[in-house]
């Protein structure tokens, strides 16, 4: 069996696969927050709402509209797809490198990647990343200079393209080293290098990259302090009995995104004074709330990592299906045509699967660190690899997420597949097939039991 060359057919399959999709989406959609990101890398003015090393590389290509960034996200996301397909042909698993290219096509996440936007553009570069790795430890080889130069950048820029990316860079880095050896000190040097890249993300979007402070670190104590407010009803959250009462009577706290809080036509008031608070102050009173009101801050928590989950909600929770007509926007930008369309619309109707919730990914995550816990092959310590990176990422959320969109969650979706393909075997865990039952039945009932949630952006806010 010439194994070279079905490695190279492996690529080639890929590089039709990247073509074809950058054919049919060309020139990629806008969202309002890539519109708002071309507007920074035109004007030289940035700031740390949206990534600024985002806006610098497009900055890069001019006014040539999203297609550039387009052709950039879809190469390294078939990059890393190609790769991983390659190394599992030259180790004779073609069954495997077919459906690993086959699942790149799973169109709620080729959809996603079709979006000029930060998600997808931190996919494209974790992906790439491992990539370029797994082509090598696949293979029981050692990772030259050269590629690893590669991977550090694809990794440094995935962490500053989105703010939680730590979350799955750090662990995936340090099961990629194995090292430390033993878990307890595993997990605590994944603490503390969390700790460390957010501390130093600040001065590099401030100094190196230029971008002006708009405040956008306050946005998660804001939404938490007053979900508590709202909750327990203690102004020492720093609102208030009236602003807690106004609050609660316009529903400003919602589960499924922050976005009520800083609107000004509809709650931005009442929580003014939180604003006016400096990031330190606001983050210390927030602990000291939660440690007054554990069960508050617990339950409004929760609310929101179901939302995110998209466990138990309505049917058509929004914001999960890709968009299928871009941004409305003042650059002429063009829309891929009416195949791109039908795409989306496909697209739409599988985030509306069980295979379109989180939840559901992060219970294969959490068994497929279970299932190769002790697993000593290259295949299987990538795949644990990929799996600790998509739980660590899912677990954050409990504590760190202010909004519910599909596209925060495609790392997850994306790093889980692969890492069962990479396995191999179909799931022997009694315990993991029943976590999966349970998931899926609530779920479905949920669905099938609770009102159609508001399908606009304008309606979610109320």
């Amino acid at each position: 069996m010439d194994l070279r060359g079905v490695a190279a057919r492996s690529g080639v399959a890929a590089a039709i696969l990247l073509a074809a999709a950058l054919a049919l989406f060309w020139p990629g959609y806008v969202v309002y927050d890539s519109v708002t990101q071309y507007r920074q890398a035109l004007t030289g003015a940035y700031d740390d709402w949206h990534p600024p090393i985002m806006a610098r590389l497009w900055s890069l290509f001019g006014d040539r509209g999203p297609g550039p960034m387009l052709a950039a996200q879809m190469a390294f996301y078939w990059l890393g797809l190609a790769l991983l397909s390659a190394a599992l042909a030259a180790k004779g698993r073609r069954r495997a490198a077919g459906a690993l290219l086959i699942a790149g096509l799973w169109p709620p996440v080729l959809g996603w990647q079709a979006v000029v936007v930060k998600d997808a553009q931190m996919l494209a570069a974790l992906l790439g990343a491992v990539g370029l790795i797994g082509w090598w430890r696949l293979r029981a080889r050692r990772v030259p200079p050269l590629a690893w130069a590669m991977v550090v950048g694809l990794l440094g820029y995935a962490v500053l393209v989105r703010a939680n990316a730590v979350f799955a860079v750090v662990p995936l880095v340090l099961m990629l080293a194995e090292w430390p050896v033993r878990w307890p000190m595993r997990i605590a040097a994944a603490l503390a290098g969390i700790g460390l890249v957010i501390g130093v993300s600040g001065p590099i979007n401030h100094r190196l990259l230029g971008a002006a402070a708009s405040g956008v670190e306050r946005t998660q104590a804001i939404y938490d302090l007053a979900g508590i407010g709202v909750r327990s009803g203690d102004s020492r959250v720093g609102l208030s009995p009236e602003r807690l009462a106004a609050l609660r009577a316009k529903r400003c706290v919602r589960p499924f995104f922050w976005d009520p809080l800083g609107d000004p036509a509809r709650c931005a008031d009442e929580v003014a004074d939180l604003h006016a608070r400096s990031p330190g102050a606001l983050y210390a009173l927030l602990a000291a709330a939660a440690l007054h009101h554990p069960f508050a801050y617990a339950a409004h928590r929760f609310a929101h990592l179901n939302s995110t989950e998209r466990w138990l909600v309505p049917v058509h929770w929004l914001g999960a299906a890709p968009p299928q007509v871009g941004e409305p926007n003042s650059y002429g930008f063009g829309q891929p045509g009416q195949g791109a369309g039908r795409w989306q619309r496909m697209a739409a109707w599988l985030v509306e699967t069980p295979l379109g919730w989180p939840i559901l990914w992060l219970v294969l995550g959490v068994g497929g660190i279970a299932s190769t816990w002790r697993a000593d092959r290259p295949a299987t310590r990538l795949a644990r690899a990929l799996f600790v990176s998509a739980v660590s990422l899912e677990a954050s959320f409990a504590a760190i997420s202010i909004a519910s969109d599909l596209r925060y969650h495609l790392w997850t979706i994306v790093a889980v597949a692969i890492g069962w393909m990479l396995v191999g075997t179909i799931p022997r865990s009694r315990l993991l097939w029943v976590a999966l039952a349970v998931v899926l039945a609530a779920g479905c009932g949920a669905r099938l039991s609770l009102p159609e949630a508001p399908q606009t952006y304008r309606a979610m806010l109320g």
